[in-house]
């Protein structure tokens, strides 16, 4: 399976999957120009559409695309998502025959209450919830169920190539060094994106592995990270830890 990431908007990715015969799988599609543009450059037969979650900037192209292609759309139970076919919920399986494929949904509410990530065929298609050296807003979920969220999709294979939805690791990385200004790790890693956006070349997709090493999301239980906690006087728990992280992140301006 071949992963293109499409720009769109100001700063979202959809996800363009193909295999070598042509068939191809769309996510997140906030746009239909890319993906019809994408189609036609490339050759490919729309075969299906997955959604995340509600938000305009994932869905917008959805109806547009569906007056030309006739495929099934897999999103979460929630009524704000229309044009749904098939709604799936944490520990389904999505099992395409055209193009053969397989993706397991989970549950990842805190961006919003009915969030859900498709991990499989290598990658994690996580919509607003995991970004690369970030995570995304709470609009809906609390720090709790963020930090859950993030937990599950940690546990995945390190291999696993994280396909996130919006182009916002730079600014991400600058807040994540705040965080752990000595993780030889991360500095590596902003050195890598800023090659790659000098280039405009997108910092998508990255190994999971990666973000374990350098995302301080995904590390509220590290020495670094629980002293950059303690430094500001949050002493409590890992969701503690979580809900801080979130806070100054929310009006970093670096």
């Amino acid at each position: 399976m071949h992963v293109v990431p499409l720009p769109a908007l100001a700063d979202n990715y959809i996800w363009l999957l193909h295999d070598d015969d042509g068939r191809a799988i769309v996510v997140d599609p906030g746009d239909a120009a890319p993906v019809e543009a994408a189609l036609q450059q490339r050759h490919l037969t729309l075969c299906a559409i997955l959604l995340t979650h509600h938000h305009h900037d994932h869905v917008g192209g959805v109806e547009a695309l569906l007056t030309r292609h006739r495929v099934p759309v897999y999103a979460p139970h929630d009524e704000r998502i229309a044009h749904a076919t098939h709604r799936v919920d944490d520990g389904d399986l999505v099992q395409l025959d055209i193009p053969a494929s397989r993706f397991d949904v989970i549950a990842v509410p805190g961006h919003t209450t009915t969030h859900i990530a498709y991990a499989g065929e290598g990658v994690l298609l996580c919509g607003d919830t995991l970004f690369s050296m970030g995570c995304g807003r709470l609009f809906e979920g609390t720090p709790a169920q963020m930090l859950a969220s993030l937990d599950r999709l940690s546990s995945l294979p390190g291999n696993t190539l994280v396909c996130c939805a919006h182009e916002y690791t730079a600014a991400n990385g600058r807040f994540a060094h705040t965080v752990e200004p000595a993780n030889a790790a991360l500095a590596a890693r902003q050195v890598e994106v800023a090659q790659l956006r000098a280039n405009d070349r997108p910092s998508l997709p990255v190994p999971l592995a990666t973000e374990q090493a350098t995302n301080p999301f995904l590390r509220v239980d590290s020495d670094a990270v629980v002293a950059w906690a303690s430094e500001r006087g949050v002493t409590g728990d890992r969701v503690a830890r979580f809900a801080a992280l979130r806070a100054n992140k929310d009006v970093f301006a670096g």
